[in-house]
Formats: C-alpha cells, structure tokens, sequence
C-alpha cells in the first residue's frame, strides 16, 4: 500500500468516525478538494492512467456532433438550445463535435450554447485550450444549467460516480465499508444489515458472498436529467462500460498506468470505477416521465451513425500510414470481442415524450 497524501487523512477519519461506505471512500478518493484524483492530474493518455474513445479516434466525437444535429432538427431547431458534456475530459470530443457541426450542421452550431459540467481544475484548463473559441460555460454539477431544451452527452461519466456496496451474509445484505487492518486500509462489512435492502428483483437466490452495488448518487443524477427532459424537451447519450441486465458482481476496480490496481492501494493516485448498471439508471429515467431508448452496445450505435462510412472517407484521403491509423482506430471503437469497446461499453439514450426517435438505436 502507498502512502499516498489522502490515506493519512482517510486513516484519521477512520480512527474517529469508524469505517466508511464504499460511496465516500470513492468521493473522497476521487474529488477531494486537494488529494482528488480527479482535482490533480489529467488522467488520459498514453502518460495517464486510461484512454478513452475521443482519444482514440476523431471519429467518435465528429459522430456525436452529427447525433446532436439530428437531434435539434427532430425538436424543430430550437435557438438557442444548450448543448451539455458531463465530464468532458480534455475537451476532445466536443471540439471534434462541434467541428462535425462546423461543416455539416452550422444552423445548429449557431443556435448551441455550450456548457460543460466539470469540477477538476486541471481537466477545465485542458478543455478551455481545446474549446478556446467555443466560450463555454462550466458547471460544478448539473443544478446550475439554465432552463430550456438540451442536448446532453456523457461519455465514461456514470461510471466514476460512487456507489454504495452490499454483501449478502445469513444475517442479510450487509454494507460493505472500508476499514483499517493495522495502518493498512480494509474492506470489511456493518455489523447489522440494512433491512431495506431486500433486492429480490435483483438477486432472489444470492448465494452468501454476493455483493449488490447500489449507484445512488447516478440513480440521483438520472431523475434530474430525465425530468428536465420530460418538461423542457431535449435528449441525453449516455455511453459507459456496464451491465444491460445489474448483477451481483464485485465491479468496483481501479486503474492506474493502463492496469487493474488494488482499490485500496493508493488512494488518491488511482482512478476508481463501477460497472454502470443501465438497467437500474433505465428505470430511474422511466420513472421521471423520459422515453428510454437502448441500451445497445457501442458498437451497434457507432456503426448505425456511419462510423464505417465515415473511416473509409477519411483514410481515402489519407496517406498509407494515416489511413492504417484511421481504420486501427475506428476498429478499436467497435471491437466486439467480449472486454473491448464495442461490446463492453453500452450507449442509453433518452429524450422528452413525444419527441421523434433518437439516431443510433
């Protein structure tokens, strides 16, 4: 275990508080306000800790740029409408977005105000550069946006927000906490269940072992972006690593240097993930008035925007070197095999009621 800046600061508050839930050991381990994760560093890349798909291919953002055309136009082409990324990273995909937009849709690009929903200084600086001529608005958290229809995307967003764990036991389903063992952080459990959790849709036969991950804080964040659409009109892409159908698996992982780490290990130094359940995030959003369209996977939603239309242009007018790259690129987006993009990562979309079908699915 490295010792890190937080773990000082996580084994005080263990010490005083007693163990914590999983849910504030990820918010803590990733946004706290000088030891974050996110607060620190920029992350992406082939010197960070991931890659994601707007680094991979230009390809994928130029997509999400006509997506958001189609859909304005299917609204009747409100102006001005706000065009939002949760957690945009360096800025990668809007810029390629609102380049697409630049092109083939400027009537929308005109009528876009852009605001990104963003708490890392580090990444804002990035997407400030990358979007230099964008002005965008930043956000700390969804509740500011201002009113009207929007047109909302979140690429690998859900996934990094806290959730809660539970670990079936013969007494019931038992939080899961993180404790000390020694000076050594620990997982370990509550010492009563809580009685609220049943989740007999979810497990009815969970063997002992089982652990049940609740995303509250996204199940939270779904209702808000699913009633502001059901009222004010608009849409959301949400594309994320995760399950169709919830589970009982343990999906909490960290990352660090492109490898799997220890969750435990260096808090504050490595990125800390779960599994998105787009089941449980479907019925939030349903439950809010929004149609919901999906989920299906990243490959299917990629190809039926043209992604493959689109790799063949741009490596015709390539040279042979770059056009290896396009095609390595775009294959990569929408590889199928079981832990690659294309099937492991799956696209949700929603919109407001009686608005047309949503491209892509």
């Amino acid at each position: 275990m490295s010792d890190t800046p937080l773990l000082g600061e996580l084994r005080r508050l263990i010490a005083v508080e007693g163990p914590i839930t999983i849910e504030r050991y990820m918010a803590l381990c990733l946004g706290h306000p000088v030891h974050g994760y996110y607060r620190t560093r920029d992350p992406l890349g082939a010197a960070g800790d991931f890659t994601t798909a707007p680094e991979i291919s230009q390809i994928f953002g130029e997509l999400l740029g006509l997506w958001t055309a189609e859909v304005w136009y299917g609204l009747g082409r409100p102006a001005p409408f706000r065009l939002v990324e949760l957690g945009p990273g360096r800025g990668t995909l809007m810029a390629d977005a609102l380049r697409a937009l630049r092109a083939a849709a400027p009537d929308c690009l005109a009528a876009a105000d852009l605001h990104l929903v963003e708490t890392s200084p580090t990444l804002r600086a990035a997407q400030e550069r990358a979007l230099a001529n964008a002005a965008p608005t930043w956000h700390d958290a969804i509740d500011t946006l201002p009113g009207g229809p929007a047109i909302l995307i979140a690429n690998e967003f859900f996934d990094a927000l806290p959730v809660r764990q539970y670990q079936r036991t013969e007494r019931g389903w038992c939080e899961r906490r993180v404790g000390l063992n020694g000076d050594a952080l620990a997982f370990g459990l509550s010492p009563d269940p809580t009685p609220e959790i049943t989740a007999p849709e979810i497990a009815p036969h969970a063997a002992p072992g089982a652990i049940l991950t609740l995303p509250a804080v996204a199940l939270d964040l779904i209702r808000q972006i699913a009633g502001r659409l059901a009222r004010e009109g608009g849409a959301l892409a949400a594309i994320d690593y995760g399950d169709l159908y919830g589970g009982t698996a343990d999906t909490l992982q960290a990352v660090a240097r492109h490898r799997f780490a220890d969750p435990l290990a260096a808090p504050g130094e490595t990125d800390l993930t779960a599994q998105v359940d787009f089941a449980a995030l479907a019925r939030a959003a349903a439950g809010e008035g929004a149609v919901v369209h999906g989920p299906v996977t990243q490959a299917d939603f990629l190809l039926a925007l043209g992604l493959a239309q689109r790799a063949e242009r741009l490596a015709a007018r390539a040279n042979p070197v770059q056009a290896a790259a396009v095609k390595a690129g775009a294959d990569r987006l929408i590889d199928r095999t079981p832990r690659d993009m294309g099937h492991l990562f799956k696209v949700m979309g929603l919109a407001g009621p009686g608005q047309p079908g949503l491209p892509g699915f």
